[in-house]
């Protein structure tokens, strides 16, 4: 019997793509095809087009694009985003997120103080390779290394999900129920579940993926009152916060037993903002974004089972309390 034909990775050497790059998408050339670790996906040598060779990069599968018109289309419409923000228009212009206007529908930044980021830039309209904004002063390479930051791929149905989740919470004046039926402790119990046996036993990316996991817990439940909510959420979450402080129900402690899928959601948009704050070293970030962009595409695969098919309506005394807290 001949031995089974090895899948061909969906980007080849030589190949012409587009690459993120941080908060930037730009053209570029696959130097070399690997074999991810423990055989799970690839990584491709890119070159930055414009870039010196020191840029020259290994990167996993989902920062790497193909170079279509559609994906230069979205890289141009993320820069005009982008510009947006910069010239201190975000709210007043439209904004696409997931493939919505932002008319009443997708700034989310605006609406909760920092729960959106578009996570990807462009290649100029020529077709020409990346010119470094002064956005950014990447001229200044040392300043452009020594920021401590990660820029999350959110996937566009995850994304598309948050635009859905704000409309539902802001217009259509909508709850997520809870506690939530797959709560932020099952969900990163099951990833963990699932990704640790990938990992060999007793190695160094077992301890990372578990205190990256753990990481996660806590930015949750700190986060979830402060900067994860949206205004009419408030009474809902005071009214739980009390159980948690009384400890009324044992099976419902805190955040991450009561809360699930949407709210979790919001938080990886916002951990860039969060991760700047630290005073992380940029390996220790740049190992950080690798766990957390596998955990980020796991988690947009399994949206389906873990995001609410409904969201509830209030009663009227709860709308009232909402309008003035």
């Amino acid at each position: 019997m001949a031995p089974p034909k090895q899948q061909q990775p969906p980007f080849s050497k030589d190949e012409r793509v587009l690459c993120f790059h941080m908060e930037m998408l730009y053209e570029a050339k696959i130097l070399d095809v690997q074999a991810g670790e423990n055989g799970e996906g690839w990584q491709y040598k890119i070159h930055y087009k414009g870039w010196k060779s020191s840029w020259d990069d290994w990167v996993p599968q989902d920062r790497v694009r193909k170079f279509t018109d559609e994906n230069k289309d979205l890289a141009a419409n993320l820069l005009a985003q982008f510009k947006s923000l910069q010239s201190g228009k975000a709210g007043k212009q439209p904004k696409k997120v997931g493939g919505r206007g932002a008319n009443g529908s997708a700034d989310l930044s605006s609406a909760r103080g920092s729960e959106e980021r578009t996570g990807a830039g462009t290649v100029t309209q020529s077709g020409r390779g990346p010119r470094r904004a002064r956005d950014f002063d990447l001229e200044n390479e040392d300043n452009f290394h020594n920021r401590p930051s990660i820029k999350l791929p959110i996937p566009d149905h995850l994304r598309g999900l948050l635009v859905d989740d704000w409309e539902n919470v802001t217009k259509n004046q909508q709850l997520v129920p809870l506690p939530h039926p797959h709560p932020v402790d099952e969900i990163l119990k099951d990833y963990l579940n699932h990704e640790r046996p990938n990992r060999p036993e007793g190695s160094a990316s077992v301890d990372v993926l578990e205190e990256t996991i753990a990481g996660l817990h806590e930015y949750f439940d700190k986060c979830l009152g402060r900067i994860l909510l949206y205004r009419f959420e408030r009474p809902q979450f005071n009214d739980y916060h009390a159980q948690w402080i009384a400890g009324k129900d044992p099976h419902y402690k805190g955040p991450c037993d009561t809360y699930g899928a949407e709210h979790l959601a919001r938080l990886l948009v916002s951990l860039p903002e969060l991760v700047a704050q630290t005073n992380m070293d940029q390996q220790s970030v740049n190992r950080l974004r690798e766990e957390l962009v596998k955990f980020t595409a796991w988690f947009g695969r399994h949206a389906v089972k873990y995001f609410v098919s409904e969201y509830e309506t209030p009663g009227q005394e709860y709308i009232d309390k909402a309008r003035t807290t």
